[in-house]
This record gives C-alpha cells, sequence and structure tokens, in this order.
C-alpha cells in the first residue's frame, strides 16, 4: 500500500475517538462469552482460599501460561495459522491448536477471522476491538456484547476460508467437540491431582484437595492469566509504548506487555510487518515465541519461518518506514 514515509519513532498518528462497530448492539449481552469469563474469574478467586493452594498448582499456573498461552495461542492461533508465519507438520499443528482451545479464546477459525480483520481495519469503525472505543472495550468489553458483523458466515468466507478447508478446524466449529475438550482438560488435571495424591499414600480427603488445587491453578487461574495476555495486546499496546515504525495506526512496543506476554507486545513491529514469525526487532526485545519456532526448526519441526521483510530492515536502518508496513493479511 503506497504512503509518505515517516521518521521511525515519530509519535503515532492522531486518532479520534471510535464508535463501536456498525454490527454492535449495547444492549444485546453474548451471554455464552459472559458466562464463561464472569465464571472462570470467580472461579479463580479460590486461589486465594488456602485449602485451594499446592505448590504444584501455582508451578503448573505458570508453565501453563507457556504451555497454553504462549505455544497454543501466540505460536499456533496468531504466527502459525493467522498470519502464516512458518509451517510445521500437521499432527502439530493441529496438537498446539487443541492448547490454544483450551484457552478459551474461541474456536481457531473464528479467532482468525477476528485478527484478520483487525490489521485490515486497525483502529478504525470496523476494528472488532479497538482501544480507541475506549479502553475496557479493547480489553474484553468487545466480546461481552453481540457484533453481528462477527457472527455472520460471511466472516469466515473472508477471512477464514483457509482454515476451514481443514476437516479438523470444521469440527471444532462444533459445539458438541468444544464442550467435550474443555471437560476433558478439567478432568486431566484434576484426575491426574487425584491419583498422584493416593499413588503417594494420601487419604481420600488429600487426593481431593491437590485434585483440586491442580484444577483452580492450572486450570482457572492460568486461563485467566492467558486470557489478560491476549487481551493486553489488544489493549495496552494500542495505547501506550514506543514506536520503532510509523504505521497508521496505534500500535506500540509495550515492554511489560512484550516480557510478560513472551514477545507478543512488540506489537508496534508486528503491524508493521504482519507476516513474519519474529517479533522482537531490537536486542532487548525478547520473543521467546519466536526462539521456540527456532527451536522447532532445529528439531526439523519447523520450516519456512517468514523473517522481517529486507525492505523494512532498510527502511529502518536509513530512519524511513512506510506507513502500513508490509501489512498481509492471508486468505483474502
Amino acid at each position: 500500500m503506497a504512503a509518505d514515509t515517516v521518521e521511525v519513532g515519530a509519535t503515532a498518528p492522531v486518532q479520534a475517538r471510535l464508535s463501536p462497530p456498525t454490527g454492535v448492539n449495547l444492549r444485546r449481552i453474548a451471554w455464552p462469552a459472559a458466562i464463561w469469563i464472569v465464571g472462570y474469574h470467580l472461579l479463580a478467586l479460590f486461589a486465594f482460599v488456602p485449602w485451594f493452594f499446592s505448590w504444584t498448582g501455582a508451578i503448573l499456573a505458570i508453565v501453563g501460561l507457556y504451555v497454553f498461552g504462549s505455544l497454543g495461542i501466540s505460536l499456533c492461533y496468531h504466527r502459525l495459522l493467522t498470519h502464516r508465519g512458518f509451517c510445521c507438520p500437521k499432527w502439530l499443528e493441529h496438537t498446539l491448536a487443541i492448547l490454544g482451545f483450551c484457552c478459551l479464546q474461541d474456536s481457531p477459525a473464528r479467532w482468525v477471522a477476528i485478527h484478520r480483520r483487525h490489521h485490515q481495519h486497525a483502529d478504525e469503525q470496523p476494528d472488532p476491538h479497538s482501544p480507541l472505543v475506549n479502553f475496557f472495550w479493547g480489553h474484553v468489553g468487545w466480546i461481552l456484547v453481540e457484533n453481528q458483523e462477527l457472527n455472520r458466515l460471511g466472516i469466515f468466507e473472508r477471512y477464514a476460508r483457509d482454515i476451514l478447508r481443514d476437516r479438523f478446524y470444521k469440527r471444532l466449529e462444533q459445539n458438541l467437540w468444544r464442550v467435550w475438550i474443555i471437560v476433558l482438560s478439567w478432568a486431566v488435571f484434576f484426575g491426574g491431582g487425584f491419583l498422584a495424591a493416593l499413588a503417594l499414600g494420601g487419604t481420600l480427603m488429600d487426593a481431593v484437595q491437590f485434585g483440586a488445587s491442580l484444577l483452580v491453578w492450572g486450570v482457572f487461574v492460568r486461563t485467566v492469566l492467558v486470557w489478560h495476555q491476549t487481551w493486553a495486546v489488544n489493549s495496552v499496546t494500542h495505547m501506550w509504548g514506543y514506536r520503532n515504525y510509523a504505521t497508521d495506526e496505534s500500535s506500540r512496543n509495550n515492554i511489560f506487555v512484550g516480557y510478560f506476554s513472551n514477545g507478543e507486545g512488540w506489537h508496534n513491529n508486528h503491524h508493521a510487518d504482519p507476516r513474519s514469525a519474529k517479533y522482537g526487532h531490537r536486542w532487548f526485545e525478547l520473543d521467546t515465541t519466536y526462539l521456540t519456532i527456532r527451536l522447532l526448526v532445529l528439531l526439523g519441526l519447523a520450516r519456512n519461518v517468514v523473517l522481517p521483510n529486507p525492505r523494512l530492515t532498510a527502511a529502518s536502518a536509513e530512519g524511513r518506514v512506510t506507513t502500513r508496513g508490509f501489512q498481509e493479511v492471508p486468505g483474502e
């Protein structure tokens, strides 16, 4: 997309406050999403009850931020499925997609469609979650009300047709599959803890307590933390931070979100070059998700990794980049 060049590090373009997308009805609550989100937050509060605490559960929550958040959402949903930043075997792709699905951030196809729409209309009214409406809207409010523009079958045809060619992802659009996957994930954490406690000679009540601690920390606390990792990219990194590249939306690199989300917070870099699998462009911009992709390459499990566009690198060295960077939305 041709546009004038501007200085690297220039301030974001002045953006007027936005109204919600035209398909939004603020009076119509998206009850399924609202119930899941409120319910998980309430269940996560059991972490403050000593009976539900175990060091194993707390460790599982921390490890889960990487396993489910980074591998499932950042690496699979975002860099692999949405932007096709690399390729991997289908068995690995599908396994990673299940990890992402367990984060309760919708099906892969719908997540991809919404994110591609965000890139096409970033910080314009059709953007599903621009914080220029308000911070709460960009963070989570957009999920809590109905948006007819995101419910139409056309959004899949327009933005996720390539995803739904795979029968595996078509099945994940069926509610029965969704319920079974989530219930099974609960059973794995609770049942694993329950059986482990019994095997170590604990009483029945010990087993129930340990299984419950793994369920609360390993599922509910971890899921809530991963939600806020993802939501912060939508909200915080479009409001606060610094800019390496002058794109014509308000994306920024935010150090806190960058480290907390294993590289997703280098959002201005990402908007300047969406297809690249590498989001950290400066020496201190640690991108753990990209390092994981590099490890997969070394193991022979990833190939065709897309690196930052050479024109972007050259423009950066000269102190000038093209507005909107080199944005591409696969599948259009």
